[in-house]
């Protein structure tokens, strides 16, 4: 099976694409990853990237769709894979379309996992990050037996700028604009499913392989 998993930050896709990734025995593929995979190896297109990554700029879209190309022409992305991450926007998704095309293949389903925007916030900026061992804790969901102090390591816990709330409206806002058209994108291909991605983590992941049993997954 080959999906795309999208939602909004803090809907939970990184923990649900590992989930998902292993029931359905194929790899899992974040940019993020690529990236890193990529600038560590120093590739020609690593050393590209790190050009633009080292300027504080954003790595254009030809550069991350060609790192996309060789990662899914590798044999262990043959029978599937899921995507974490990419495409962000509705010109990587035609240009996914086309090197699907190309592979001689195509996407199956593009799994959404919707939360809301307050929900987003309440998870988000609850967290809590110790300095020492780098632990993330939860004012509500996993907190710490004292205030502001690790129960690992006895670190100092602090909020990062990124769970802070303005800048988590900053993040939904740019989703808003950017991501959130890949909705109506994927809609009118009939790949999408969406499924709801509140509550405890076992749940989503058991909501989403239902999704995907409809489909063969």
């Amino acid at each position: 099976m080959r999906l795309v998993l999208v939602g909004p930050p803090g809907a939970g896709k990184g923990t649900q694409a590992e989930f998902i990734a292993a029931h359905l025995a194929v790899p899992k593929i974040s940019t993020g990853d690529i990236f890193r995979a990529n600038v560590a190896q120093g590739t020609p297109l690593g050393v590209e990237a790190k050009r633009y990554m080292d300027a504080g700029q954003l790595v254009p879209d030809e550069v991350t769709i060609n790192m996309v190309r060789e990662r899914l022409a590798e044999p262990d992305s043959t029978d599937g894979f899921l995507l974490d991450g990419f495409p962000r926007t509705t010109p990587q998704a035609n240009a996914l379309d086309k090197l699907l095309a190309d592979l001689g293949t195509a996407l199956d389903i593009v799994l959404e996992l919707v939360v809301d925007d307050d929900e987003v916030i309440r998870r988000l900026s609850g967290r809590r990050t110790c300095r020492g061992c780098g632990k993330i804790w939860h004012v509500e969901f996993d907190p710490p037996s004292g205030e502001d102090i690790c129960d690992r390591c006895g670190g100092e816990l602090f909020q990062r700028d990124d769970d802070k709330a303005e800048t988590i409206a900053e993040r939904l806002r740019v989703y808003a604009r950017d991501t959130a058209p890949l909705v109506d994108y994927y809609g009118a291909q009939g790949k999408l499913v969406g499924i709801d991605a509140t509550g405890p983590v076992e749940d989503v992941t058991v909501r989403a392989i239902d999704a995907l049993r409809s489909y063969g997954g």
